[in-house]
Protein backbone atom coordinates (compact mmCIF):
# COMPACT_ATOMS: atom_id res chain seq x y z
CA UNK A 1 0.00 0.00 0.00
CA UNK A 2 1.26 2.76 -1.21
CA UNK A 3 0.80 5.51 1.62
CA UNK A 4 1.72 9.41 1.82
CA UNK A 5 1.86 11.47 5.01
CA UNK A 6 1.06 15.28 5.33
CA UNK A 7 2.31 16.71 8.53
CA UNK A 8 1.46 20.32 10.27
CA UNK A 9 3.43 22.04 11.88
CA UNK A 10 6.38 19.35 12.19
CA UNK A 11 3.33 16.60 13.58
CA UNK A 12 1.99 13.61 11.47
CA UNK A 13 -1.18 14.80 10.52
CA UNK A 14 -3.24 12.98 7.59
CA UNK A 15 -2.54 10.08 6.09
CA UNK A 16 -3.20 9.64 2.60
CA UNK A 17 -3.77 6.50 1.14
CA UNK A 18 -5.06 5.09 -2.70
CA UNK A 19 -8.78 4.63 -2.67
CA UNK A 20 -8.98 0.70 -3.88
CA UNK A 21 -6.90 0.12 -0.53
CA UNK A 22 -9.16 2.47 1.47
CA UNK A 23 -12.94 0.73 0.32
CA UNK A 24 -10.67 -2.66 0.85
CA UNK A 25 -10.15 -1.74 4.48
CA UNK A 26 -13.74 -0.07 4.89
CA UNK A 27 -15.25 -3.62 4.33
CA UNK A 28 -13.05 -5.18 7.13
CA UNK A 29 -14.40 -2.89 9.65
CA UNK A 30 -17.71 -4.01 8.26
CA UNK A 31 -16.90 -7.13 8.42
CA UNK A 32 -15.73 -6.98 12.22
CA UNK A 33 -18.87 -4.97 12.89
CA UNK A 34 -21.27 -8.13 11.49
CA UNK A 35 -19.00 -10.30 13.56
CA UNK A 36 -19.26 -8.47 16.88
CA UNK A 37 -22.69 -8.08 16.11
CA UNK A 38 -23.58 -11.33 15.74
CA UNK A 39 -21.52 -13.16 18.28
CA UNK A 40 -23.69 -10.60 20.91
CA UNK A 41 -26.97 -11.92 19.55
CA UNK A 42 -26.03 -15.43 19.79
CA UNK A 43 -25.37 -14.71 23.30
CA UNK A 44 -28.36 -12.88 24.46
CA UNK A 45 -30.80 -15.40 25.88
CA UNK A 46 -33.70 -14.32 24.75
CA UNK A 47 -32.03 -15.83 20.75
CA UNK A 48 -31.43 -18.75 22.51
CA UNK A 49 -34.44 -20.58 21.60
CA UNK A 50 -34.57 -21.39 17.86
CA UNK A 51 -36.99 -20.54 14.82
CA UNK A 52 -37.39 -22.86 11.77
CA UNK A 53 -35.62 -21.02 8.60
CA UNK A 54 -39.38 -21.41 6.04
CA UNK A 55 -40.78 -19.14 9.25
CA UNK A 56 -38.02 -16.51 9.23
CA UNK A 57 -37.66 -16.74 5.33
CA UNK A 58 -41.19 -16.13 4.62
CA UNK A 59 -41.90 -13.42 7.45
CA UNK A 60 -38.70 -11.34 5.39
CA UNK A 61 -40.18 -11.88 2.20
CA UNK A 62 -37.65 -14.04 0.81
CA UNK A 63 -40.27 -17.23 0.58
CA UNK A 64 -43.67 -17.50 -0.77
CA UNK A 65 -46.12 -19.51 1.78
CA UNK A 66 -47.00 -22.66 1.52
CA UNK A 67 -50.44 -23.39 1.01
Amino acid sequence: MKTQIIEKHGKKEFAVIPYKDFIRMQEKIEDYNDLRELRKAKNDPQNKHGRPFDIVATELGLMKKKA
